[in-house]
Order: structure tokens, then sequence, then C-alpha cells
């Protein structure tokens, strides 16, 4: 059975695709939805999704947040397995 997500998830979803900096495949991973479900939800809220230009400084820090978090994973998952060794 498919799942259903409501009008505001699939809104956030477009505009995290759009404005993050991440790839699409990314995005799609991180939420858990399909790669074309995803490009169905841009096409058919690509105008009412696009972010003002005067939220440019709140996009920037959130990308660098993204960034810093995605490392930060990266790392723990590095230490997780170090730590697994005998």
């Amino acid at each position: 059975m498919a799942a259903t997500h409501s009008e505001e998830f699939k809104r956030d979803a477009v505009r995290i695709a759009l404005t993050s900096g991440l790839t699409r495949r990314q995005v799609t991973s991180d939420l858990g939805v399909g790669l074309s479900t995803l490009g169905k939800w841009i096409r058919s809220m690509s105008d009412e999704a696009k972010a003002p230009e005067c939220d440019g400084d709140l996009l920037r820090e959130n990308e660098r947040l993204r960034k810093e978090n995605r490392i930060l994973r990266e790392e723990r998952e590095v230490l997780k397995k170090a730590a697994q060794k005998p």
C-alpha cells in the first residue's frame, strides 16, 4: 500500500529539494519518498514553492547546517565502526 503524505509534507519536500543545495536523490533518501514521486510534487507545486529572495541568508545558513549535519553523521559512522573492532 502506498504511503499518503499531507500537503504540508509535500510542500516542505519540494521546498527542500529546490532550496537546500542537496541532490534530489539525497532529499528522497532523507525523506523516504521515491525520486519520481518528488519529481511529480515539484512539477505540480513549482510556482508556489519558490523561496522569496529575502530569505537568502536563512537558505544559506540552512544549507551550511545540512552539510555540517551530513559530515557529523559520516564521522559518527566511522567512530561506530572503529569501536566495533576488537
